[in-house]
């Protein structure tokens, strides 16, 4: 029985579709190009002329209207007598816009001097080199670079060695030996000349024996004098030592030369005048 209605149910099915198919709406619309629906595409020489219009001239007779209105003089074609000469608006329409005239500017051949003229003129600046130094590191010279940044033109920095004095030292010269110079020692001491000592550093103040080290050259000369009176070779110099120290170089405009003077806060600072780089 089941078999039955699936096999009716089929049956059923297709005769369905097979009229859909046959009797069913497409669902699109043929056009017929010739309906009076739709506009026809003419060209424009088609196209009627409207009433009080005439007819295009002929190319010759547009170019010579053309030609007489580009050069500011009536056409006989165009024109007749005792009226004003205008136009058509074929002739004006076939005529080249005319060109405004070019300017007779002559251009510069040389940039700079086109530049120059361009710029606006203003007066000529004079500009100055200054060193300020001597910086004992190289943490005051950038401080200082970057506070007169603003003021200059260019800085660079530059490094010297520099002798510094640390002192003037009192001694007697040095002997060929140590035992020499054990003895010179003992007859100081018997004259009641203290505060000494013998140098057995290599060097050349080794086998020397040292009478002490003064920051003022006064005191030295005083020790020196004392040591001179009791009998002994005495002798005074003075104790440097090499020391790398930092200059930073400017160049700054003439008028702010007096500012960046004013402007060092390290103390010891000075600005000199040296050469342009």
């Amino acid at each position: 029985m089941l078999l039955r209605l699936l096999f009716v149910l089929l049956i059923a099915l297709n005769i369905a579709v097979a009229a859909w198919l046959l009797l069913g709406d497409s669902g699109t619309h043929a056009v017929d190009p010739t309906d009076g629906g739709v506009p026809k595409l003419k060209l424009l020489t088609e196209l009627p002329v409207p009433p009080g219009s005439t007819a295009s001239p002929a190319p010759a007779v547009t170019a010579a209207v053309a030609t007489a209105t580009s050069e500011g003089k009536p056409s006989p074609a165009a024109s007749t007598p005792g009226q004003p000469f205008a136009p058509t608006p074929a002739a004006t329409a076939s005529a080249p816009a005319a060109k405004p005239p070019a300017k007779n500017i002559a251009a510069p051949s040389d940039p700079l001097a086109a530049a120059t003229s361009a710029a606006p003129t203003s007066a000529r600046r004079s500009y100055r080199c200054l060193a300020l130094g001597p910086f004992a590191n190289q943490v005051d010279l950038r401080a200082a670079r970057s506070a007169l940044a603003p003021r200059t033109v260019r800085s660079r920095q530059r490094q010297e060695q520099t002798s510094e004095s640390r002192g003037w030292r009192v001694f007697l010269p040095a002997l060929a030996t140590r035992e020499q110079a054990l003895a010179q020692a003992r007859r100081l001491d018997a004259k009641g000349i203290k505060d000494y000592f013998v140098v057995t550093a290599q060097g050349e103040l080794q086998n020397s024996v040292a009478l002490g080290l003064f920051h003022d050259p006064a005191n030295a000369r005083k020790r020196r004098d004392e040591v001179v009176a009791a009998g002994f070779p005495a002798r005074m110099s003075e104790r440097t030592e090499t020391t790398p120290v930092w200059w930073l170089d400017v160049v700054v405009p003439d008028e702010a030369s007096a500012d960046i003077r004013r402007g060092i806060r390290t103390p010891g600072i000075t600005a000199r005048t040296t050469g342009c780089f």
